[in-house]
């Protein structure tokens, strides 16, 4: 057999292979596709939170999530579309949004999600939890909700119970966002803020950017803008918390990549969520390319935690406990009083 023949039928093979791959996630895929579209359905003729529709719904078929032809694409579902949504959350934030805000405004919003996320970790331990679960639920809470849960549940270590660690912490977080949201414009009156500073509190408290959006333009257009911007400035920290837990999660407790490989020391998505910032700067993105990729992040997410509800039964996330909710609670009383402190100061 000549050398080109050998080549074409080598590539055969790898075409072959490659079909019966896709062919063998398409039924998983396209039932976690078909939950994300119930769970928007939902949502839309309802109201309430997307994700967490998604998370519900799925959850209520996890019987049938383990069928031997649904779970490859599951699993896919659950962890590679996770990180083309959150690489796509990029498409939302450009540099002059963020410099805009003065650099006492970023230097206060960065601190509060590090200090929220060490003040995790060291009340995990306080309350007889894996520091890991501190990192997750403390990311969730400072950064921007389920976004960045799922996103840091793709870098930690993984464990018998991390898929339901993480599905806890995404209705835990959810949940006390969408209590924030009708709660914390209550207290911007209280404290008489102006406008800007009822933004900057609002945005560097609440967890989920639907959920800030809505407390913020509740109150006031100006008030909507500021909390907006503060919260894209929360999501753009996402890559540099994600990559600092990727990199001590590697020096604690290394992790195999495929066929024994370590794993990346910066995760592709997280390049690739950096590399859609710098384009969306430079305004090189259009604005109709900037609304699709805006779209996609949102579906994919949706499709992800859809996916991720279907693998966690409501038994296992029931032996979570009181003291992970605990956990959650004093997280987002920490962030939200070193906010209000912030807010006053300044």
């Amino acid at each position: 057999m000549s050398s080109l023949a050998r080549h074409s039928a080598l590539n055969g093979l790898r075409n072959l292979k490659g079909l019966q791959k896709a062919s063998a996630y398409f039924p998983g895929i396209l039932f976690s596709i078909t939950i994300g579209m119930a769970a928007t359905f939902v949502s839309g003729a309802y109201g309430g939170p997307t994700v967490l529709f998604a998370l519900l719904l799925g959850m209520a078929f996890n019987f049938i999530s383990t069928e031997s032809r649904l779970a490859p694409g599951v699993a896919f579902s659950s962890r590679s579309i996770l990180r083309i949504g959150v690489a796509a959350l990029g498409a939302r934030i450009t540099a002059e949004q963020v410099l805009g805000l003065g650099w006492s405004t970023l230097v206060g919003v960065a601190a509060a999600v590090a200090l929220t996320i060490g003040f995790g970790m060291v009340a995990a331990r306080l309350l007889g939890l894996k520091t890991q679960f501190g990192v997750l639920t403390a990311g969730a809470v400072a950064i921007c909700g389920a976004s960045a849960a799922a996103a840091i549940a793709a870098v930690l270590p993984r464990h018998e119970m991390h898929e339901r660690d993480t599905v806890f912490t995404i209705i835990a977080v959810t949940t006390l966002s969408t209590i924030a949201m009708v709660l914390y414009p209550v207290v911007s009156r209280m404290f008489h803020f102006s406008h800007a500073d009822a933004g900057v509190f609002l945005g560097g408290t609440i967890h989920d950017v639907a959920q800030v959006v809505g407390a913020g333009y509740s109150v006031s257009p100006e008030t909507g803008d500021v909390a907006t911007i503060i919260k894209l400035l929360r999501v753009a920290l996402l890559v540099p918390a994600v990559l600092s837990i990727s990199v001590l999660a590697r020096q604690v407790e290394p992790e195999a990549g495929p066929a024994g490989k370590p794993p990346a020391l910066v995760p592709g998505f997280l390049l690739a969520f950096i590399g859609i910032v710098l384009l969306n700067s430079f305004h090189l993105i259009p604005p109709a390319v900037q609304s699709a990729l805006s779209d996609l992040s949102r579906w994919c997410i949706v499709i992800a935690i859809a996916a991720l509800g279907a693998k966690t039964s409501l038994a296992a996330l029931a032996k979570v406990g009181h003291r992970a909710m605990a956990l959650m609670v004093a997280e987002t009383v920490f962030i939200a009083l070193f906010v209000l402190v912030l807010v006053h100061v300044g």
